[in-house]
């Protein structure tokens, strides 16, 4: 797969996405979408949905068997200078100590490394340079493969549950510093994460997989605002009666309480309120039949992308 142009503000572009696992079926189907350059982006899914699939296309370690992926502008492999992957397993080698760890990030990445700052992220877990990985705690071993990472000073971060492992604080700390490094280099983030908090805390832009395919896809601030949590005494019929798409309702006492997608005002007596992101995705993730909602900015554009 090669392409030759996709437009100058995507970082990834996605066209009829697809890949199959022989009789296990598709991994992706038909996943199309675009990712902003800049953005800090969630992407989040039930298990079994793509995620981790989609993000070793990104990086070049898979190969789809439909469709296009355009990474940077340029074909996966083709990126890889300016990507940098951080896979659940977070694979380094135990044998080498911290410092020889980061002396193979500076080998393998000639003119894209960063040694200050990669041994300023080490040197914030007051981790020994001396020590060698398979002595550190599952924690430090991340923040070790963040430091490869971030040192190489990428243009686009695709992480695979990056802090699953972590406790509280040191996943605040780890969150901190990759946040603060994407916004003083406008780095783009692509990142898998089932802790809904620290995605609101953190992202700007959603991703929600489901079944191979993007669900929701846009700014979070304008997918939250597309959609209202209502109540009140009325049934869903009415709801969809007025013209506006429930995506889930449920009883509560003797009323309705429904997740909708807004079309026009809520009339009647139903009192309305903007939902949080956690409840934006329950609703969506409960609900797999609910329509597609992908916002201008994310809708993929498979004209600009050749294969």
């Amino acid at each position: 797969m090669s392409s030759t142009s996709t437009t100058p503000t995507a970082a990834l572009a996605a066209a009829g996405l697809g890949l199959r696992y022989g009789r296990r079926g598709a991994a992706l189907d038909d996943c199309s979408f675009r990712l902003p350059a800049g953005r800090i982006s969630a992407l989040v899914g039930p298990n079994g949905a793509g995620k981790s699939t989609l993000l070793a296309i990104a990086a070049g370690l898979l190969r789809p068997t439909a469709g296009t992926l355009t990474v940077l502008g340029t074909a996966p492999g083709e990126a890889r200078d300016r990507i940098a992957y951080l896979a659940q397993n977070k694979p380094l080698y135990p044998q080498l100590t911290v410092a020889e760890t980061l002396r193979m990030g500076a080998e393998l990445n000639p003119g894209h490394w960063d040694g200050a700052h990669a041994r300023q992220i080490v040197d914030q877990g007051s981790l020994d340079p001396k020590a060698r990985v398979r002595s550190l705690s599952g924690g430090q071993r991340t923040r070790v493969a963040l430091a490869l990472a971030l040192g190489k000073r990428p243009d686009l971060m695709l992480l695979d549950e990056p802090m699953a492992d972590l406790d509280p604080l040191a996943r605040h700390e780890l969150m901190g510093t990759l946040m603060a490094d994407a916004a003083e280099r406008g780095t783009t983030v692509l990142m898998s994460s089932h802790i809904v908090a620290e995605l609101a805390d953190a992202c700007d832009h959603l991703l929600l997989l489901g079944d191979g395919r993007i669900r929701l896809g846009g700014g979070i601030d304008d997918l939250l605002g597309a959609h209202s949590l209502v109540t009140g005494r009325g049934t869903a019929d009415d709801l969809t009666g007025a013209g506006h798409t429930v995506v889930e309702s449920r009883a509560t006492g003797r009323g309705l309480t429904a997740l909708i997608r807004r079309e026009g005002p809520v009339a009647g007596t139903w009192a309305t309120e903007q939902p949080s992101l956690e409840e934006l995705l329950l609703a969506h993730l409960r609900s797999p039949g609910a329509p597609a909602l992908i916002t201008p900015g994310t809708t993929a554009h498979p004209e600009t992308v050749t294969a």
